[in-house]
């Protein structure tokens, strides 16, 4: 029951990111943003919906639903968690799970952005693999986060360029 109640809290959070990612692209949309073209962002999203289905399913074929959640992992979750708040507050009305962006806007460069780059990105590749593993969900350790790096090297070019044109590198 306890991997259960973890999968809807997992998934429950990602509905309530998306919820806010929509309200900040209108919110960034009525104060002249740009939005990226961005081919990739469909994989983004099945990769994501994959995950979720996969650590379900591996964790049921391995028979692994009833038993102790390891502490190890579930702190490290919520840690990581901790940060993925972070990051979303520290951007506030910026945030988004598309490139957006608007003209004349400094760079944001505080909260963890002010010691990484793109810490969310490094948020969701730690994620993929410590919630596979807290599911003992030992082949998606292994894939989502290798599709996640995969996706990265896509978009961080992508994203850097659109910054770049703005000159807020």
């Amino acid at each position: 029951m306890i991997y259960l109640s973890l999968w809807c809290v997992v998934i429950m959070q990602r509905m309530v990111e998306l919820l806010i990612a929509k309200r900040n692209e209108i919110w960034m949309k009525q104060n002249g943003a740009k939005i990226v073209k961005e081919g990739h962002y469909r994989w983004i999203v099945l990769t994501h919906t994959a995950f979720l289905s996969a650590i379900i399913l591996e964790a049921n074929w391995r028979h692994q639903m009833t038993g102790s959640v390891n502490g190890f992992f579930l702190t490290a979750f919520v840690l990581l968690q901790w940060v993925r708040v972070w990051c979303l507050v520290s951007l506030g009305r910026f945030w988004n799970t598309k490139i957006i962006v608007i003209p004349g806007v400094e760079l944001i460069k505080r909260g963890p952005y002010k010691y990484v780059r793109h810490p969310n990105y490094v948020i969701v590749g730690l994620e993929f693999f410590v919630i596979s593993l807290l599911f003992h969900a030992y082949i998606a350790a292994i894939v989502f986060p290798i599709l996640h790096a995969a996706l990265m090297s896509i978009r961080i070019p992508l994203e850097e360029r659109a910054l770049k044109a703005l000159g807020k590198e």
